[in-house]
């Protein structure tokens, strides 16, 4: 069966990044090269300003793409910037950033949140989708590649259903799951629909989405940032710490810090020439 090393970067990798390691060496694109490993890594290995991941050669192509939204396929907690809309945005992103380190309970954690938007316009939802938020470099290509070789794709976030519809729709994901942000007269009211789509709702997302699809948990792929994410990246058969908390980075079978998300399909053996931009 063996092992595959996966060297990736955004700013390129180069030929010798994997000089010395006992394998057949190919490149996939500009910013990854795979390694079919002879022997295990030396103790240690690193290449400076690439990320270096080993993944089972069996099984590598999966069969779902299953992503986190805020600060994994888009650069924004959407959370904070509808806070700084309000006026309230360090107090909110605080609570953003301990939930993320798994330090506070992610339900009560949102609660808090949101509720200091109560009385936010509706309207500002649309301003800060069309001011505020962007594609990830590589999560088009990503989504879009994944789904023409027949996989399937969800957009799965603890955030909310405004932005996932948007999102999902741009990037390319058939389906998006999230929380509904409740709105009375115009104005947010401060308050989620239950349920609230959380960390145990990832991983039953994932968990009902192969089964409907006759697949295992092992034929997908999961990347996420935060704790929230941390059943769902455990579960599927390759996980995904994206430029990631340290409580999500520990627990993942794959670590991205230097990488865009073009990584995903090198980690799965995809090359560039089947890339859909």
């Amino acid at each position: 069966m063996g092992e595959v090393l996966v060297l990736t970067a955004a700013a390129g990798v180069p030929d010798a990044a994997a000089a010395g390691v006992a394998g057949r060496a190919t490149r996939l694109a500009p910013g990854a090269i795979e390694v079919a490993l002879d022997r295990p890594l030396p103790a240690g290995f690193a290449v400076p300003g690439v990320d270096a991941n080993v993944v089972p050669a069996e099984r590598r192509r999966k069969r779902l793409l299953i992503a986190d939204m805020d600060s994994t396929i888009i650069g924004v907690e959407c959370i904070d910037e509808l806070a700084d809309f309000a006026g309230v945005k360090a107090e909110v992103a605080a609570i953003t950033e301990r939930a993320m380190r798994g330090e506070l309970d992610f339900e009560a954690a949102l609660d808090a949140r949101v509720a200091l938007l109560a009385g936010l316009p509706e309207s500002v939802l649309g301003e800060c989708y069309a001011e505020r938020v962007r594609l990830n470099p590589g999560a088009r290509t990503l989504v879009r590649t994944m789904a023409a070789l027949g996989a399937e794709t969800a957009l799965i976030s603890g955030g909310f259903s405004y932005f996932t519809g948007r999102v999902a729709a741009d990037a390319g994901f058939a389906r998006n799951q999230a929380n509904t942000l409740l709105v009375e007269g115009g104005r947010l009211t401060g308050r989620v629909a239950r349920p609230i789509l959380g960390r145990a709702a990832k991983l039953a997302a994932l968990e009902a989405i192969t089964a409907e699809r006759g697949i295992g948990v092992a034929d997908a792929i999961a990347v996420g940032d935060g704790a929230n994410d941390l059943d769902m990246v455990r579960a599927a058969g390759i996980g995904v710490a994206y430029h990631a908390k340290p409580a999500l980075a520990a627990e993942a079978d794959a670590r991205l810090e230097h990488s865009d998300l073009t990584a995903l399909l090198a980690l799965q053996g995809i090359a560039a020439d089947a890339w859909v931009d």
